[in-house]
């Protein structure tokens, strides 16, 4: 797969455009997620990073969450540039998508805003909105990127884009 980089057209952003490290930057749009057929996020308080080869990143304050839905679980990962990262599973009645959201309790001193925030892997959820345009989950199962039709590419994730 080629890393060349996709020309935008207006009104659009490029991937490629972002930087590295990857910058953060508040965002007003309006962010929805459906998980077992209830919303259990429907905010316009959000964060995004922008990190060079990847779609954005949304990350949301904890209380916007339905209350119960994110369950902490064991674990964690590390990122170069935000720290620790700790995961959780979503519930919705009966039904768990385990490891579909991750935080950061207490991230690197170059990110503050995103403590008490979580990010989820779209792929895991029923679906997640954009100003009411469905997004697309970034490819791979380690990254969590949403596409929407304002990002262009090509993006990190899919087989043979480890090393971009």
């Amino acid at each position: 797969m080629s890393n060349k980089p996709i020309k935008p057209k207006p009104g659009q952003e490029s991937v490629w455009d972002y930087p590295r490290p990857p910058k953060l930057e508040s965002c007003g749009k309006q962010l929805r997620i459906v998980f077992n057929g209830e919303i259990i996020c429907d905010t316009n308080r959000s964060v995004r990073i922008l990190e060079t080869s990847h779609p954005p990143t949304y990350y949301i304050p904890l209380d916007a969450f339905k209350e119960g839905v994110l369950i902490p679980v064991p674990g964690s990962s590390f990122c170069e540039w935000k720290g620790a990262a700790n995961y959780y599973d979503i519930r919705v009645g009966d039904t768990t998508a385990f490891r579909a959201a991750w935080g950061y309790l207490n991230p690197n001193k170059t990110y503050p805003e995103l403590k008490n925030t979580i990010s989820i892997y779209a792929h895991h959820m029923e679906a997640c909105y954009v100003n009411d345009e469905k997004v697309q989950a970034q490819e791979g199962d380690f990254y969590g990127g949403w596409i929407t039709s304002d990002i262009v590419g090509p993006f990190k994730g899919a087989p043979g884009t480890w090393g971009w």
